[in-house]
């Protein structure tokens, strides 16, 4: 039967853990991980009932992403976010919580209890990688900034962990960026210099994949790396097309790009990965243009097919028409001047009535962003 709502202390019924605990022990589990939210009070009762190890999703996840963090930025991001799930629970580490301890008023205080100067540990912790974290996150906008004063577009891949991102990744620029088939193989962000068959060069950018429900410690955590899909001039949304539930899963890649706030202007093209999986009639019916939605490319990463097609679907998606403007700006507006400078469009500038006057030659999309400065 099932429970109106889950239970506050265990979370199952008293029927339904008993029945779980005996088959734990008969099968030798020493972990259990439960695919949803478990509170710090539920997790310590759960495992003192079943004597094993519990790990939420929010737990297994974070153990993945611990796992395969590589770069500085990665292992610190990983850290933080440890730090934050960790500080709720613990309750669950300590079992002498009414022990008291004395103090001189610069340690804590007296009566601080064992779990306040935990607590207070980690919160010390915290300031000192967000303090780390800010000098990386400084070093990456200063190489964001040099590649906006070349003038390369940025092509972002994003998609749900596992769709075949880094393996398309390699097979477009040459590289050898570790793609496994494993939930996120790529944590850090990298990038690599691409050349279309127009001869137009572009920087392709690998990113971390999303996961529905992704922890909130995660989305604040992993903001700094997802900023890379903010300056894309365009998306690769890279699909696993041949799993089960790639409908619901694109919908959730849908949402963390909303959340994240990407401008909604930016061109996206679906690549459909991944069709050497399918079987030879509905691969096919893939691969006919009559049968796909515009801006959606069938192709398959580890084989090649269907790369052709996308490649030049991104040289016309970035051969947006360039126009000639003259635009005058006041001296108190070095901001917007150098913004303009900085996205590599200004042809030339003059000084003229009290401020600059600079010619520009940019696309649509690059005048909207200016405008909203």
């Amino acid at each position: 039967m099932r429970l109106a709502r889950p239970h506050a202390g265990m979370l199952f019924g008293s029927g339904k853990i008993a029945e779980l605990k005996a088959r734990f022990e008969e099968a030798g589990i020493a972990l259990v991980l439960v695919d949803g939210p478990v509170s710090p009070v539920q997790q310590r009762n759960l495992e003192k009932e079943w004597q094993v190890k519990l790990l939420d999703r929010t737990g297994l996840i974070l153990e993945i992403f611990a796992d395969r963090a590589r770069t500085r930025e990665g292992v610190l991001q990983v850290e933080l976010a440890a730090l934050s799930y960790q500080r709720t629970r613990l309750v669950r580490a300590w079992t002498h919580l009414e022990r008291q301890r004395g103090g001189f008023g610069f340690v804590g205080g007296p009566g601080e209890t064992q779990i306040e100067a935990d607590r207070r540990a980690i919160d010390d912790e915290v300031v000192k990688i967000r303090r780390q974290l800010a000098k990386v996150v400084k070093t990456r906008e200063l190489h964001r900034a040099a590649r906006r004063r070349v003038p390369f577009p940025v092509v972002a891949l994003v998609g749900y962990t596992n769709a075949g991102k880094s393996t398309l990744f390699n097979r477009m620029t040459g590289a050898d960026v570790l793609a496994r088939d494993m939930l996120f193989a790529t944590l850090d962000p990298t990038m690599r210099a691409l050349a279309l068959p127009t001869g137009e060069r572009v920087i392709l950018s690998d990113t971390v994949g999303f996961v529905s429900d992704l922890p909130t410690q995660l989305v604040a955590a992993f903001r700094a790396t997802l900023e890379e899909v903010l300056e894309a001039d365009l998306i690769l949304h890279v699909r696993d097309i041949a799993h089960p539930e790639s409908e619901e899963q694109a919908a959730d890649v849908v949402d963390i790009l909303e959340s994240l706030g990407v401008d909604p202007s930016v061109p996206l093209i679906e690549v459909w990965n991944k069709i050497d999986l399918l079987d030879a009639d509905r691969r096919a019916a893939l691969l006919a243009t009559d049968a796909r939605r515009p801006g959606v490319h069938a192709a398959s990463a580890l084989t090649g097919e269907g790369l052709d097609g996308l490649l030049a679907a991104v040289s016309e998606a970035l051969g947006e028409e360039r126009v000639h403007e003259v635009l005058h700006l006041g001296f108190g507006e070095g901001r917007r001047r150098a913004w303009l400078h900085e996205q590599g469009v200004v042809t030339a500038e003059s000084e003229a009535d009290g401020g600059f006057a600079l010619s520009v030659h940019w696309t649509r999309r690059q005048k909207g962003r200016f405008e909203a400065i």
